[in-house]
């Protein structure tokens, strides 16, 4: 009972320190990191059912509902384990061979684990109870609490290590992930030796109550000291009014202006193009060569990485026009003011970057520009069109060169 009862304690601590995360939804909602978080904590409250389960049931001897439970304990460990690793991934938002690598390892871990309990319906590759319904481990249970320990470790480092480049806050935040790290290490290897006391419960509750004390609650207290510093109470108010609207007209992949917006301001343009009230202006068009492929062959995430890292590019070159994006993989920009006076040098560097880009299996971007004419029955429509056409034909000669 004893067992049972770290358990339960564990998990209504748990569920106490993580209240918000687990059962309210707030903005920070929308960062892929809290999202693998919250998801990490329903796996780590899910396993304290199951082992609090665990102890009550092993003690009571029932042969049949003592493998469900332990079977069912199991799968929700190699799970919880894969969404930390995942997490981990999220938080650093970093992108390279090691989480590449980490990442096909904890999809392969789970894989393994899944098989090994299946065959243990067959064979005890994983565990078994003896006729006195005692618990013995069995080989894959031992490589299994292996490879945790060594992906605890190796993300414990690996948080340690990215780290050191940080400062400040940041530094501390990256630490307290790393100790829960070096927490799970140290009390896997404690739950080999001993397999029948709450071992992994308590490695979870105290490394979960460092994450909550020294990441989460650093992070409220950030973000409220930014509100309290930088806007005043009538300004929160203008805000929260101000969403709705600010919402409609923004795209919400990259962040700039959408297809919404574009109408709106085509039909501004197009008033001060015929009123000659404006004459210097011109549009940009953008379309992304091979996006259709990354979606295909490496997934819609992929793809949406790649607008993103488009739309920055676009952003960068044109940085004092506005931007749209007008639909899947097609943006418009505005040329007016300094990018329209030296849009033909802008377009010229813009290019040469994707010419260089073809090189390294970069960010490829065809783009047309054109220009009002003033001294013509010119209009917006006809404007787009020769912008448009000036595209494909820069899109055709990308294609020509191997993109």
């Amino acid at each position: 009972m004893v067992y049972s009862t770290v358990a339960i304690l564990a998990l209504l601590v748990h569920i106490i320190i993580n209240f918000d995360i687990l059962f309210r939804r707030n903005a920070k909602d929308s960062v892929q990191s809290h999202k693998f978080y919250r998801w990490f904590l329903y796996g780590a409250m899910a396993f304290y059912i199951a082992d609090s389960l665990w102890g009550i049931i092993y003690e009571a001897k029932n042969l049949y509902a003592i493998y469900i439970d332990t079977f069912i304990y199991f799968m929700i460990m190699a799970v919880t384990v894969f969404l930390w690793t995942r997490y981990v991934n999220r938080y650093l938002n970093e992108t390279n061979v090691f989480t590449k690598v980490f990442s096909i390892f904890g999809c392969l871990y789970l894989l393994f684990d899944a098989t090994s309990l299946v065959i243990n319906f067959f064979i005890p590759v994983r565990f078994y109870f003896d006729a006195e319904v005692n618990y013995h481990a069995c080989i894959t249970r031992h490589i299994s609490l292996g490879i945790q320990i060594l992906m605890f470790f190796l993300t414990a480092v690996y948080v340690f290590i990215y780290a050191a480049r940080t400062e400040g806050k940041a530094q501390r935040r990256h630490r307290a992930v790393g100790a829960f790290g070096i927490t799970m290490t140290f009390f896997v290897i404690a739950q080999t030796q001993y397999p029948l006391l709450p071992l992994y419960a308590i490695g979870y509750l105290l490394g979960t109550c460092l994450l909550h004390t020294f990441v989460l609650e650093d992070e409220k207290d950030d973000y409220r000291r930014e509100l309290e510093a930088h806007i005043s109470r009538e300004e929160l108010q203008q805000i929260e009014l101000s969403t709705t609207r600010k919402m409609a007209y923004t795209d919400a992949l990259t962040g700039i202006k959408n297809k919404r917006a574009f109408t709106e301001d085509e039909q501004l343009i197009e008033i001060s193009l015929s009123s000659k009230q404006k004459t210097d202006f011109g549009i940009a068009i953008f379309d992304l060569n091979g996006l259709k492929i990354i979606n295909d062959t490496k997934g819609h995430e992929a793809g949406d990485t790649y607008i993103k890292n488009s739309c920055h590019i676009i952003c960068e070159y044109f940085r004092h026009s506005p931007v749209y994006r007008i639909g899947g993989d097609e943006f418009v920009a505005f040329l007016e003011g300094e990018d329209f006076a030296n849009r033909e040098a802008i377009l010229a560097d813009f290019n040469k970057q994707m010419e260089e880009n073809i090189g390294t299996n970069d960010v490829v971007i065809s783009c047309g520009i054109d220009i009002f004419q003033l001294d013509s029955e010119d209009s917006f429509f006809k404007l787009f069109e020769r912008a448009d056409r000036k595209m494909y034909e820069r899109k055709r000669k990308l294609k020509e060169s191997g993109n």
